[in-house]
This record gives structure tokens, C-alpha cells and sequence, in this order.
């Protein structure tokens, strides 16, 4: 299938640091390993593996990495990509079923609106239509003391973000979400993806059919 990657740039004016940040991607492999990633991006590794992570990511034929940065130097971003191989999400080898795997933006740039302006970024026209794009939310992940939020507040801060791209929870039976009843499972189903890919994203969402 067409994995559609249709470059958007758009400058974002923070009044309150009074910056303007340039937000842009996809972003080729080759412009972002020329790019600097801040040192307080380190929620899923160190900021050096991390970078090295989204260059590789941003090579991949369904990966996309949006960037927001400052000349040059990456303070938020939001990765797109297949679902790990021993994550359930890869069960039904689906070319249409993609993950937005990450959304992080360094600590000085929190509560501007970024995490927002980056997905919306990414949704832009209409690149992602042909595709269910996923999320899987999980409070071990939310940085609860760096917000000064407790784990219900993270949740609707972080679905009030996916909403944003009209992005809404759906139900599943899988063990990791399910462990915590914060946790969530969001989705957006392309206005092109076929139903016959709707049918079979259900069936990987319920092993258990009782539950469905």
C-alpha cells in the first residue's frame, strides 16, 4: 500500500518564551541525524539512543517522525510506525494499521500547546486517511511527577490530546491494558481504510470474543 508522506511546515510562536519554533515532517533519515535532540527527551531512552532511534524510524517505509525544533535542535516530537512483532498489534500482519508509538516534548516547552500543534502536524492533509493509526496509553509511561498530576488527570490530558485529531477510546481485552484501568487503547480509523480492515483490527482487539 501507499504509505503517504506529504511534508508540512509550519512556525509555532511560543508568547510566553517568546520563540518561535519550527514544526515540520516528515523528516528524512539524513535531515534528522544533521538535527540536535534536547537532553530532557529521555521518557523511553537516553536522548543520544533516542535520537539514533528516530533516525531509523524515520527510514522505515510507514515511519514518520514529526519534529518540533528550535535551528536545528529537537524540543518535541511524535513518532509513527508498525507495531512491534510481539506486540498482539502485529498479529494480523496488517499494511494498513499503524502505531503512533511516542509523543514527547522536552521539559522547558511543557503546557505550550506543542504536544498538540505536533499531531495535528502529522494528521495534515489527510496523509494518515488511509491507515488506523493506534495508540496504546499506560500510566507506567506518564510522567506523573514531572506534571504535578495524578494518573486520572494524566489520562484526560492525554485524551483530550488525542481528540484533537479525532482519536477516541476503543475497548480490548489485551492483558497490558487492561492491567490498569487508567490505561487506554485510542484509535482513528482512516475515512479511506476498508471494512474489511475495521473487521480485522476488531479481531485483534478481542482474543476473547465474549467481550467483544
Amino acid at each position: 500500500m501507499e504509505h503517504r508522506k506529504r511534508f508540512q511546515y509550519r512556525e509555532y510562536f511560543i508568547s510566553t518564551l517568546n520563540q518561535t519554533l519550527v514544526i515540520e515532517g516528515p523528516i528524512p533519515p539524513e535531515r534528522l541525524r544533521e538535527m540536535t535532540l534536547d537532553g530532557t527527551l529521555d521518557a523511553f531512552r537516553k536522548p543520544r539512543d533516542q535520537h539514533e532511534a528516530l533516525v531509523e524510524i524515520a527510514g522505515l517505509p510507514e515511519g514518520r517522525i514529526i519534529a518540533a525544533h528550535l535551528e536545528g535542535h529537537i524540543v518535541g516530537y511524535v513518532t509513527f510506525h508498525y507495531p512491534d512483532e510481539y506486540e498482539r498489534w502485529s498479529e494480523g500482519n496488517m499494511q494498513d494499521l499503524v502505531e503512533l508509538g511516542a509523543i514527547e516534548v522536552a521539559d522547558h516547552y511543557r503546557g505550550c500547546g506543542l504536544g498538540k500543534q505536533l499531531i495535528m502536524t502529522a494528521f495534515a492533509e489527510g496523509q494518515l486517511d488511509n491507515v488506523i493509526v493506534y495508540t496504546t496509553e499506560y500510566y507506567w509511561h506518564w510522567d506523573l511527577e514531572g506534571s504535578g498530576l495524578n494518573v486520572w488527570d494524566y489520562r484526560k490530558m492525554m485524551e483530550k490530546l488525542m481528540q484533537s485529531v479525532d482519536m477516541i477510546w476503543y475497548a480490548t481485552d489485551d492483558p497490558e491494558i487492561c492491567a490498569h484501568p487508567a490505561n487506554c487503547l485510542m484509535v482513528k480509523i482512516g475515512s479511506e481504510v476498508p471494512l474489511s480492515s475495521v473487521e480485522l483490527f476488531d479481531r485483534v482487539r478481542f482474543r476473547n470474543r465474549f467481550m467483544y
